[in-house]
């Protein structure tokens, strides 16, 4: 089974140059980083949500493929002064769409609205403090509004009592599943895994059991310290998680877990997308998966990141990185 899968999902070349880039402009809602790709169809073209970074907080952008580039993101979803949960942070991550690996990944709308997940976390800076998971809605991708109770890491077992990350919404027959990762409480070195939560009415949502559905590996495997950021479709009868693992060898390289219903899930240990070697977009991290298909061919999208030549000031913020969105394809 691996194998075979393993095989079905490889997508082996990789863009040299990223597809969409920091502004590197101070004042951009994208300045410092662009993260957390979900790319997906809608009335015929292909578009891709991202999570940008400008010093404070996450902030959400919505691009689209013209056939030859990316559009610079327009901010669509912003943090919000008035929110205790989205005062700096606004990172929407999935919007639910077709779940068949090998259909288009068109948009699903319930009764004229578009559902999507996101995470915010309640202070400023990178990642700053325990994140929560909510959903939002939108009848034109531009204008969002909140929905539902939010998922806090505080109801949760102590596998995620440290903040949940990035989620990932679908459809499976009458429920709504919304899969994340999540971190452990320990001040230093913390792990993070992945589970879930179901719904009926994407109002409310219960925990499925009170362990990750998808842990860590032994020591040495390639996600021993992060089982991270799902994307979960289904391959014919199967079910796989595109996921990152982070190493205690410091990289995160793309692999995937597959499973029959969508509770147990099995680690596969197979490296989709490695980091890449100095002088590539992808030295430091290719991570944080988004799978489409167009014109039958996989286009594996993922999170790149890369020492910069030499540090760039923005604004009060020196930069040393490069954090961009990356492609490679079957």
């Amino acid at each position: 089974m691996t194998a075979d899968l393993t095989a079905r999902l490889a997508t082996p070349h990789k863009e040299p140059e990223l597809v969409l880039a920091p502004s590197l402009r101070d004042g951009d809602f994208f300045s410092l980083g662009v993260d957390c790709p979900f790319v997906f169809s809608h009335d015929g073209a292909l578009g891709m949500t991202v999570v940008g970074w400008d010093g404070v907080g996450y902030q959400t952008g919505l691009s689209w493929f013209d056939g030859a580039s990316w559009s610079a993101p327009e901010l669509i979803l912003a943090r919000d002064p008035s929110s205790p949960h989205r005062r700096y942070n606004a990172a929407l991550t999935s919007i639910m769409r077709d779940e068949d690996l090998r259909g288009p990944g068109e948009l699903l709308a319930v009764d004229g609205w578009y559902y999507g997940t996101f995470h915010a976390y309640p202070a400023a800076g990178y990642e700053a403090g325990p994140g929560v998971v909510g959903i939002v809605r939108s009848r034109d991708l531009r204008t969002w509004e909140e929905y539902g109770a939010l998922l806090r890491p505080e109801d949760g077992s102590p596998w995620e009592r440290g903040g949940l990350y990035k989620s990932w919404l679908m459809r499976s027959g009458g429920e709504f599943w919304l899969f994340y990762n999540a971190k452990d409480a320990s001040p230093r070195g913390w792990q993070e895994q992945t589970g879930a939560a179901r719904s009926t009415d994407l109002l409310g949502w219960e925990r499925v059991g009170t362990e990750p559905l998808l842990r860590n590996g032994p020591p040495g495997a390639i996600d021993d310290r992060f089982a991270s950021d799902p994307c979960v479709l289904r391959d014919g009868d199967t079910w796989v998680m595109f996921y990152f693992g982070l190493c205690s060898d410091g990289r995160a390289r793309e692999t995937f877990a597959w499973s029959d219903d969508l509770r147990t899930w099995h680690r596969s240990e197979q490296v989709l997308i490695d980091a890449g070697p100095p002088g590539t977009v992808d030295t430091t991290y290719a991570h944080k998966p988004a799978v489409i298909t167009r014109a039958g061919r996989l286009e594996h999208y993922y999170c790149a990141v890369a020492p910069l030549d030499e540090p760039v000031r923005i604004g009060d913020h020196l930069q040393r990185e490069r954090r961009g969105i990356a492609v490679a394809r079957s």
